[in-house]
Formats: C-alpha cells, structure tokens, sequence
C-alpha cells in the first residue's frame, strides 16, 4: 500500500515539475520580484513595505495558479484521457489515488514556493532605491545572477547531450543554486563582509511565507476536491472564489454568526484565509507574529485541508471513469 502511494506521488511530482507551465508561472513571479523595486520607488507610503506587499501578493497568487493548474492536470485530464482506468485498475484503492495525486501536487507547490521565497527575501534585502545616495546591492545582483545563469548553462549542457527534461531540471538546478545564494546573503553584508547580523532578512518575510504556505496547502486540497468532478475552467473559477470569499468571511459571517444560522454555518464551511494574510501587519511598526500564531494557523489549515481531501475522496468513490 505503502509503495503504490508512494509511486503515486512521486510520478505525480515529477509530472507537474515537467509541465511548461509550471516552470512559466515561476518565470514570470521570478521577473515580477526583479522589476519590483523599480515599481515601487514612486509610492506615496513607505516603498520598501510596498515592495513587501506587492511580493508577498506576488509569492501567493504564484501559488494559487500552480495549486489549482497542478491539481487539475493530476485529476482531471486523467480522468478525461481515460487513462485513470489503467491506473486504478492495478488494483489501487481510490482514497490512495487522490491522497498520493495530493501530495505530489502539495510537493510541487513547496518547492515552487520555496523558490519563490528566495527569490522575494533577495528582493527585499536590495530594496528600493529611494534616493540619489542609495546604491544596488551588489551581493544580491551577483548571487540572483549566478543562480539563474549556472542553471540554464548546465540545463542547456544536460538537454543537449543526454536530452534531458529542460524545465524540470531548469527547477532543480534553480533551487539548489538558489539555496547556497540565499545561505551565502544570510552571512554576507551588501559590503561583502562576513556580518550576518546585518544581513537585510527580516523573519516577519519568513513568516508570512510559511503562513501563506499553509493557505497553498488549502487551496490545493480544495483544488484536488473540484477537479474530480469540474474541468480546469471551474476548478479555477471555484478555487479564486473560494479564496475571495474567504478573504472577506470574517466581515460577512463573522460579525452574524452570533445572530444569524446562515452566517454562523458559513464561517465554519468557509476558511478564514484571512488569518493567513498578515500584509496589514507590515505597516504597524509594533506589529510581531509569534511562533505559536504559526502553529495555530497550521493546525487550522490542517483541518480544512483534511476536510477537503475527505469530500474529494467521497466524491471520487461515487465517480463513474470508465
């Protein structure tokens, strides 16, 4: 059992990393943290905060799309190819089939959002140059140029003489220079000396990252829910809804629940996704997020993402694909 799941996710995975758009999606958020600081040098507010929120939108919105386009190739288009049947025909019961579709889906989105972390938290260590006396952060040029560069050199180099997969390998490569980058900044000074106590990082960027992580993780379970019975156009739609409505459930339900059944039965269907956006606390100069916050969080959308993979799989059991 254990190896079916196993194989499962680990084909999944390797499918999704393998998909143009993946790879594009993670482009195109990469050059959105690159241009960045240029966009945000004309706010009327504090840029560099500006610079914050427009990443962490930026880092999440990347996440949604990979979630909801990932899950949708996992499921759906095996399900209208056929090629499902083979699959569970092996046997492989099909709770197995949507947990392991989950987690190779879920694998993929961490590691496109730990890229994509990196590549904000390089970002906001540069900044934005406000004034004439300001300079670029050589340290964060060099690595982010090292990084991309050497992993479309040796993608280049493995595509061409042992044909190998180039974006899927482009995104390997891509983390693993990405990660000695970011160790190498956590110990060096936009003077290049060794000085990690002034290294640009804040953890209120970490956290709000794993925080936004943990609202992926809902997403795509919702995501893996629809697509067992939607195509990618609904499962979109219903996944942009979902997040939008549960922007705002504290304002529509919250605040009836204590009056009203509808509201008190929608704030307990609907998940609070505004727990995890914690972009207002940026601009509170007093504002921490503690650990234990984090762990709450977590546990909560542990909850949803648990309830969502238990509906998609009742909904899967009483599917007809064949």
């Amino acid at each position: 059992m254990f190896y079916k799941l196993f194989s499962i996710v680990k084909n999944t995975f390797v499918e999704i990393i393998r998909q143009p758009i993946y790879a594009i999606i993670i482009a195109a958020a990469v050059f959105l943290f690159i241009i960045s600081p240029s966009l945000t040098m004309y706010s009327l507010d504090d840029d560099n905060k500006f610079l914050r929120e427009i990443g962490l939108s930026t880092l999440f919105i990347a996440g949604l799309f990979i979630s909801i386009f990932s899950a949708s190739a996992a499921i759906t288009e095996e399900i209208e190819t056929k090629t499902i049947i083979t699959t569970l025909s092996k046997p492989i019961p099909r709770f197995i089939f949507i947990l392991g579709k989950f987690l190779g889906v879920i694998f993929a989105v961490i590691l496109a959002h730990y890229i994509l972390t990196i590549a904000l938290l390089m970002s906001i260590r540069h900044g934005v140059l406000t004034t004439a006396s300001d300079y670029h952060d050589m340290t964060v040029l060099t690595c982010a140029g090292a990084t991309l560069g050497l992993s479309i050199i040796i993608t280049s180099f493995l595509n061409y003489s042992y044909d190998f997969k180039f974006t899927s390998t482009a995104i390997i490569f891509t983390s693993i220079f990405a990660t000695i980058s970011i160790v190498f900044l956590f110990f060096i000074d936009r003077e290049w000396r060794f000085y990690p106590a002034n290294n640009g990082f804040n953890m209120l960027d970490v956290y709000a990252s794993i925080l936004l992580l943990i609202a992926l993780f809902v997403i795509s379970a919702a995501a893996i829910m629809f697509s067992t019975r939607f195509n990618v156009i609904v499962t979109l739609s219903c996944c942009i809804g979902l997040f939008l409505l549960g922007l705002v459930s504290d304002y529509v339900f919250g605040r009836l629940a204590d009056t009203h059944l509808w509201a008190k039965i929608g704030k307990i269907i609907i998940p609070s996704f505004q727990a995890f956006w914690i972009t207002d606390a940026i601009y509170e100069e007093s504002a921490k997020i503690t650990f234990s916050y984090i762990i709450s969080c977590g546990i909560y959308g542990l909850i949803y993402t648990a309830a969502f993979i238990l509906l998609g799989i009742a909904m899967f059991e009483r599917k007809q694909v064949g």
